[in-house]
């Protein structure tokens, strides 16, 4: 049984139950197994009156949403190729995409985006919106078409070196393997926790993300209910409708949530702060096997009367938080530790159907990434990159055969990530070979396009370098001409020109000047002109780490 019916099947099995919600304005919206059926069944009604055949690719954008799960379910059911795009990426860049992948006809959430891209490309396929595909029509459900392993689901698209996002084909083979290796983990998650139903799985990341969409599928292929939250600015209050037992995140919002916990308590003040501020030392000590006489105190005391309201305010229910995309800090990680709350870590990329490497959660070690999952082989090349092959790796992208066999040379993928490995087989990212900025958001970024454009706009500038690895925003470090004069009103004007065309993760947040220019003989360039980007950032550490704090204050 392929996923795709085994999901089917699934929702069969739960007629008048909830599968699936999402939160909106602070109401709850569900659906049943047969309710989200019967969706299916009309949008796939609805694709098929258009002469859609299998094979043929149908663009999806939209923000997360039940219909937004309906139309993947359908066009997949129904043998289409879903190419899911980015609901906040920038038109310009929608298009570069749309253009490259050429899809037969457009699916899109948002009125005002249809009319943008058709403004700015009036060759496009034809634009339905979603209100037109959900007249309210249910149908009784078919069997959804049956997909051979070759088969290609989806073309999903991800950021390269040269800034051009590329088009990531995942096959039937790639999803099947990855779902038996997701439940199987999340299976040993619940062990030893008494069912009490099915699992309650809360999500906001956008499922045009690959580790996103195959949570959104594991989800679906097990005895759980997933709940949407549409708003990221009420992440808090739409997670006390949920009270999950486990969910997806990105650094970024870890870090956040630790800085705020830490803040509150702060203000507090009192005896409070006093008692979480030597449990926080002494949970760090006890890691670090050099814990002192009063450790064991504070820590036991802040157990009963405090890590026990923090929890609750977290989630009630919690068993575990996943985290991906981006490396975790290994003190964001012991922080919710500390709280008894484990972090599971998992790496891999868009061209490894997501995950190479998934925490086991009964042997989780701190720092690192976990073990590779089963079926996959990872090793070290002579350079420390990362290299990958086994039954989740892509067939390639998407009519680019040269990256392809680049990227799939001697049959193992190149991730272009450095790491390490213990003897146990654990997983650590040390960084990266190649210039792409990861945020701790999980979004991908070229600098140099961004960096060409912003130095158009500031002629007195001799280089611009975008930094913001790991980091929650970019900044922009910039160099003079040390015969030119360039002040803070020139490059925040800039910046400001150059923030307008780009999407939010993209735009600069902030700068610094840096105060010599960049050259062979000071080692901050190669001898033919290139950025030596670690240089300068070993270089110019505290000017960055000054940024961020400033920032961030």
């Amino acid at each position: 049984m392929t996923f795709l019916e085994n999901i089917f099947e699934r929702l069969k099995q739960k007629p008048g139950e909830p599968v699936l919600r999402e939160i909106r304005d602070g109401k709850v919206k569900s659906v049943s197994g047969d309710e989200l059926l019967g969706m299916v069944q009309e949008a796939r009604n609805f694709l098929t009156a258009r002469g859609l055949k299998k094979g043929e690719r149908c663009a999806l954008l939209g923000s997360n949403s039940i219909r937004w799960v309906t139309l993947d379910l359908a066009m997949t059911a129904e043998g289409l190729v879903v190419v899911p795009l980015y609901s906040r990426q920038a038109p310009v860049e929608l298009v570069a995409m749309l253009k490259d992948s050429l899809p037969a006809r457009i699916c899109c959430s948002n009125p005002k985006l249809s009319a943008e891209i058709t403004r700015q490309w009036p060759a496009a396929p034809h634009i339905t919106l979603f209100d037109t595909i959900f007249a309210g029509q249910t149908a009784n459900p078919t069997p959804p078409g049956h997909h051979e392993d070759s088969d290609v689901l989806t073309i999903i698209y991800t950021s390269g070196t040269s800034g051009e996002s590329k088009g990531v084909m995942l096959t039937a083979a790639n999803v099947n393997h990855m779902l038996a290796c997701t439940n199987a983990r999340l299976n040993q998650l619940m062990v030893g926790h008494p069912k009490q139903g099915p699992d309650e799985i809360f999500h906001y990341l956008p499922f045009c993300f690959a580790a996103s969409w195959i949570l959104l599928l594991t989800a679906l292929s097990r005895d759980s209910v997933l709940t949407l939250s549409t708003d990221v600015s009420k992440l808090a209050e739409d997670l006390k409708l949920c009270t999950p037992d486990y969910f997806l995140n990105v650094p970024t919002l870890l870090e956040r949530v630790r800085a705020k916990i830490t803040e509150t308590i702060q203000k507090r003040g009192g005896f409070a702060a006093f008692v979480f501020t030597r449990a926080q030392q002494g949970y760090l000590r006890q890691q670090n096997k050099d814990s002192r006489l009063f450790d064991s105190l504070w820590l036991w005391l802040a157990r009963r009367v405090m890590f026990p309201e923090i929890r609750k305010s977290i989630g009630p229910k919690l068993k575990a938080l996943i985290c991906g995309s981006a490396p975790l800090s290994i003190a964001t990680q012991f922080f919710f530790m500390m709280l008894g709350i484990p972090v599971l870590q998992a790496y891999g990329l868009t061209e490894t159907t997501a995950i190479c490497t998934l925490d086991d959660p009964s042997r989780v070690k701190p720092g690192w990434v976990g073990l590779a999952i089963p079926g996959i082989e990872m090793e070290l090349a002579e350079n420390g990159e990362i290299l990958v092959r086994g039954p989740n790796l892509f067939p390639g992208y998407w009519q680019r055969p040269e990256e392809t066999a680049k990227a799939l040379e001697g049959g193992w993928f190149h991730t272009g990530d450095q790491g390490e490995v213990d003897a146990a087989g654990y997983w650590r990212i040390t960084g990266r070979l190649k210039n792409l900025i990861i945020l701790n958001s999980g979004h991908n970024i070229a600098p140099e396009p961004i960096e060409e454009e912003l130095a158009r706009h500031v002629p007195e500038a001799q280089r611009v370098i975008l930094v913001g690895n790991q980091r929650s925003f970019l900044a922009a470090l910039v160099t003079a001409h040390s015969s030119n004069g360039l002040t803070d009103a020139d490059i925040r004007f800039a910046i400001e020109q150059v923030n307008g065309d780009l999407p939010h993760y993209k735009q600069i947040r902030a700068f610094a000047i840096l105060p010599e220019p960049l050259s062979p003989e000071n080692g901050l360039l190669t001898t033919n002109g290139k950025l030596k980007r670690d240089a300068i950032a070993a270089r110019f550490a505290a000017e960055i780490e000054q940024i961020y704090q400033k920032k961030t204050a």
